[in-house]
């Protein structure tokens, strides 16, 4: 990057800076801070949080599955007759029971894998919604930066008019000039003057989006740490093959075929048996309880189910089940070839907004050697107004181009890093 050391913009940087911290009310912010204070922020990284959890769950879940059950239910029985002996009919039974799923068909094991697929998934759901509100909080602090020296430029703009108004009117005063060169002036002057609460409007609007994307409950001005006329490093150029490791939709698009595939065994296992064990047993009273005598019996059970014939039913969900892997699939295709494309895009916008950054500086460093000469010019009589007020216009178009190209660039950075994923 260019040393901006010697540049209006960094003066007029200085003097915004200055002008803030002479307000200490005013909460000085980083870009890293604004960012953490935009994630604490956002409803929708709070909502990919809470995904993953429930993903977790549900893996947590599935995997219960390779467990025994156990189960116990008990009763207790009084009837109002009585036995010719003058006993009451009454009883009680407790039944323990505990069963495991030897084999499945594969679906225990498919279940859990896809759950856990599922899991690992929301976990780059959740990089890829940071990776966007990073993005979203960058915008919105390199634009705050952008119009709060779109409005000190103004400033500096109607204070350079005003000061040649005074010498218009001491000249005018002393029969040097007509009056038609007074008004020039002072109708550019009342120009000028108008676009500095458009400005100002425009510098509100910024702020209010600045602070609402951190919080509703934040308000007031802020001071800003960092500037888009800071030296923001170029990144370098992400390959393909590390682009397709680190973009988190890529991996998600992988991971939903392997998802699909663990849903085309779960279909496919109604093709297999089922072979579990059961293990209960019993204790109760004899009926009618004449004796008050109980006994205990138990049982051990291995049950085997075999499908035979279900009309077509598991033949249409494998079908259904493998469509839905050859979609998973070419939707990868179609995500690859959009991550190249927008990584060629991305990296092209940052090459451009450099060079018209670079070049934006150049042009500023002419018109502000062109505007000194001007005024010095008309201040020597070897100039009228008319080319001092060129001059002014010039310089303000050209001092506004400047501050957008640094602005360009910065938001350039920020999305070339959103689209390859950098830390």
């Amino acid at each position: 990057m260019n040393n901006l050391s010697n540049t209006p913009i960094l003066r007029l940087a200085v003097f915004v800076t200055a002008l803030c911290l002479a307000i200490p009310t005013y909460s000085q912010i980083t870009l890293a801070e604004y960012r953490q204070s935009v994630y604490a922020a956002s409803p929708e990284l709070a909502n990919a949080a809470t995904f993953k959890e429930q993903s977790y769950s549900t893996m947590r879940q599935e995997q219960t599955s390779f467990l025994p059950s156990l189960s116990a239910t008990g009763s207790l029985k009084s009837a109002l007759r009585r036995s010719a002996e003058g006993d009451k009919f009454w009883g009680f039974a407790m039944q323990p029971s505990i069963s495991q799923t030897i084999y499945g068909g594969g679906v225990v094991r498919a279940a859990f894998n896809q759950a856990m697929t599922g899991y690992e998934s929301s976990q780059y759901n959740e990089q890829a919604v940071m990776l966007y509100m990073r993005y979203a909080a960058d915008y919105a602090y390199w634009n705050l930066s952008a119009q709060q020296l779109y409005k000190a430029a103004t400033d500096e703009y109607v204070s350079i008019i005003k000061s040649l108004y005074r010498v218009v009117q001491e000249r005018f005063a002393e029969g040097y000039v007509a009056k038609g060169d007074m008004l020039q002036v002072e109708a550019r002057l009342s120009d000028a003057e108008y676009s500095q609460l458009t400005l100002q409007n425009n510098y509100d609007v910024a702020l209010h989006s600045f602070n609402n994307l951190r919080s509703s409950a934040q308000s007031g001005d802020v001071i800003l740490l960092e500037s888009i006329i800071d030296s923001i490093p170029m990144p370098r150029r992400v390959s393909a093959e590390e682009l397709a490791l680190r973009r988190p939709d890529i991996r998600m698009a992988e991971l939903a075929i392997r998802s699909a595939q663990w849903g085309t065994k779960i279909a496919r296992s109604a093709y297999n048996p089922n072979i579990s064990a059961n293990v209960s047993g019993s204790w109760h009273t004899f009926t009618p309880n004449l004796s008050n005598k109980t006994y205990v019996d138990g049982a051990a059970v291995i049950s085997l189910s075999v499908p035979i014939f279900h009309w077509g039913e598991r033949r249409y969900a494998v079908a259904r089940a493998r469509a839905d892997e050859r979609i998973a699939e070419n939707n990868l295709e179609n995500a690859l070839d959009d991550m190249l494309q927008e990584e060629a895009d991305g990296w092209s916008a940052l090459n451009n907004s450099y060079s018209q950054m670079q070049s934006s500086l150049k042009n500023l460093q002419i018109a502000g050697e062109n505007l000194s000469i001007s005024t010095y010019s008309y201040q020597e009589g070897q100039a009228t107004v008319l080319d001092v007020l060129q001059a002014q216009i010039s310089w303000i178009q050209i001092y506004t181009n400047a501050i957008t190209a640094r602005f360009n660039y910065a938001v350039a950075v920020s999305a070339y890093m959103r689209l390859t994923a950098e830390d």
